[in-house]
């Protein structure tokens, strides 16, 4: 049974690897669908809503860009209140909606920096609560928002980079734990394919039951524990 699985799974991929599209098939048909992709990208927005640590990251990166768009509109010879407008207009925030008031004060001469603090996330408004500080002590103390609004940016890329770098360093242990979580449903299926009937006695029986309550309970607990170790170690 099993020879017979693997002859259909091998026939099917050199089925697809003869009958299906080219490299360059693929590029070109990419290529000419570019003009479509801010309407996928919208409506995937609108029916994908991404994970806590997902949206964390978007805001950090976007902050990183703001900080490099607001000191190059600063060096430019532009008011503090015009180069942040146009640098929050040039960068593409997760939830725009939710910087409306850090673009009234800057307009309209308000506190910037509360606007900043008050529009900051949770997670991953790191940037917007520094930048919040910056302009702070720039409106108190009269220093150079230009420069301490790069020695933020600086900081927030040290620190983006560094949170990569561990990443990087735990997909390993990631990928073995989800492989070492589906080992026992590979082994219902061997056991299965020797004809062992492993499905009757784990619903068909109380010790069966046990064992697959069990099972699956710390199955879950060990793939918990390690996102959380991870978890952890990248913030």
């Amino acid at each position: 049974m099993i020879a017979a699985w693997a002859a259909a799974l091998s026939t099917a991929c050199a089925v697809w690897l003869w009958t299906g599209p080219t490299t360059a098939t693929s590029r070109l048909s990419k290529l000419t669908s570019s003009h479509q992709r801010p309407q996928w990208r919208s409506l995937r927005k609108l029916l994908i809503r991404p994970s806590p640590a997902r949206r964390a990251e978007a805001w950090r990166l976007a902050s990183i860009e703001l900080c490099q768009a607001l000191s190059a509109e600063l060096s430019a010879g532009r008011t503090p209140g015009e180069a942040l407008s146009r640098a929050i207009a040039a960068v593409d925030f997760p939830e725009p909606e939710t910087l409306r008031p850090v673009l009234a004060a800057a307009r309209d001469g308000g506190d910037v920096s509360a606007a900043l603090a008050a529009s900051a996330p949770p997670q991953g408004g790191e940037g917007l609560r520094h930048l919040a500080a910056c302009w702070n002590v720039s409106v108190t103390v009269g220093a150079g928002l230009a420069a301490l609004v790069e020695r933020v940016g600086s900081t927030l890329r040290t620190s983006q980079a560094h949170r990569q770098d561990v990443a990087a360093q735990l997909a390993g242990p990631r990928t073995t734990a989800r492989m070492l979580a589906v080992l026992p449903a590979l082994g219902l299926l061997m056991a299965a394919a020797l004809n062992m009937h492993p499905l009757g006695f784990l619903f068909g029986s109380v010790p069966g039951l046990a064992c697959l309550v069990t099972g699956v309970t710390l199955d879950a607990c060990g793939l918990w524990w390690t996102h959380r170790m991870a978890t952890q170690a990248q913030s």
